[in-house]
C-alpha cells in the first residue's frame, strides 16, 4: 500500500513538472478587443510630415513672400515705388484700360479653349467650376478687405483703394487655376497663363493705376486664393469623371463686356 502511494505521488509530481513549464510560458490574453482590427496588416502608422514639407506650407510660402514684400514697400510715392513709377512713365505710354479689364479673365478663356479642344484637366468640369467659385470668393473677400483697411492712394489720385491690385489678383488667380489643372499635361499652359497675368500687372502700372507694391501683393493674393481653394476642396463625387457634358466658352455681351457661357447637355 505504501509503495502504491509513493508511486502515485511520484507520478503526480512528474505530471506536475511536465505541465508547469508550459503553464509558465503561456501569456495572459487581453480581454480588450476594441482595437482588434485597428491595424490588421501590422503596418506602422506614418509619422506626420515636417511643416516645411506640408501641403499648407507649400501653398502659402510663395504668396506670403509676395504679400509681405508688397506690404513692406507700400509707401506711396516714395522709395522703390517712386523709382519704379518714374521708370515706367519714361519707358511706356498709357494704354486703354479696356485691355486691363479684358486680360484679367483671359486665363479663363485659355482654360475653356483647352477644355473644348479635348485636353483632360486635373478635375472634371463641375469640380473645376466649384474651385473657381471658391477661389473667386476668397480673392474678392481678402483683397477688398485689405483695400478698405490700407486706404492706399492710387498713383493717379483717383481714389484710396490702391493696395493691393484687384486686377492683378484676379489675373493671377485664374492663371494659377490653369496651371494646376493642366500642369500634368504640359507646363506651357501655365506659362501662357502667368504671362497674361504678368501683363495685367504691367498694364496697371503703365496706366498709373497702381504702385509696384500693389501689383506684387495682388499677385500674392491671387495665387494664395487659388491654393487655398484647392487645399480646402473635397471632391464630393469621388474620382469618377463627371461633368464632361458641361461646356464652357468665352463670349462678349452687348455692351462689350467679356464673359463666359456655360452650357450643359445631359447624357441619356
Amino acid at each position: 500500500m505504501r509503495s502504491f502511494l509513493v508511486t502515485r505521488f511520484a507520478a503526480a509530481m512528474l505530471l506536475f513538472g511536465a505541465i508547469h513549464p508550459v503553464q509558465a510560458q503561456v501569456k495572459p490574453t487581453s480581454t480588450d478587443t476594441t482595437k482588434k482590427y485597428a491595424n490588421p496588416g501590422g503596418v506602422s502608422a506614418p509619422g506626420s510630415k515636417p511643416f516645411l514639407k506640408s501641403k499648407l506650407f507649400k501653398a502659402v510660402a510663395i504668396p506670403a513672400v509676395l504679400i509681405t514684400y508688397g506690404a513692406i514697400t507700400a509707401q506711396g510715392d516714395a522709395g522703390i515705388n517712386h523709382s519704379e513709377r518714374t521708370f515706367v512713365q519714361k519707358q511706356f505710354r498709357p494704354v486703354s484700360t479696356g485691355f486691363d479689364n479684358t486680360l484679367i479673365i483671359a486665363p479663363y478663356f485659355e482654360l475653356a479653349a483647352v477644355a473644348i479642344a479635348g485636353v483632360e484637366s486635373r478635375n472634371d468640369r463641375i469640380n473645376t467650376l466649384l474651385i473657381i467659385a471658391k477661389g473667386e470668393a476668397i480673392m474678392l473677400a481678402s483683397t477688398f478687405a485689405v483695400k478698405y483697411i490700407a486706404r492706399e492712394t492710387r498713383p493717379d489720385g483717383s481714389d484710396d483703394l490702391s493696395f493691393p491690385s484687384g486686377h492683378t489678383a484676379q489675373a493671377f488667380l485664374a492663371a494659377s487655376i490653369v496651371h494646376t489643372e493642366f500642369r500634368d499635361k504640359s507646363q506651357w499652359y501655365g506659362i501662357g497663363a502667368y504671362t497674361i497675368a504678368t501683363s495685367v500687372a504691367a498694364l496697371r502700372m503703365i496706366n498709373d493705376k497702381h504702385w509696384q507694391s500693389d501689383v506684387v501683393a495682388g499677385a500674392g493674393f491671387g495665387i494664395l486664393s487659388a491654393h487655398l481653394a484647392y487645399l480646402s476642396h473635397r471632391n464630393r463625387w469621388g474620382r469618377k469623371s463627371i461633368g464632361r457634358d458641361v461646356g464652357m466658352s468665352p463670349t462678349y455681351f452687348g455692351n462689350g463686356t467679356p464673359g463666359m457661357t456655360i452650357s450643359w447637355r445631359p447624357s441619356n
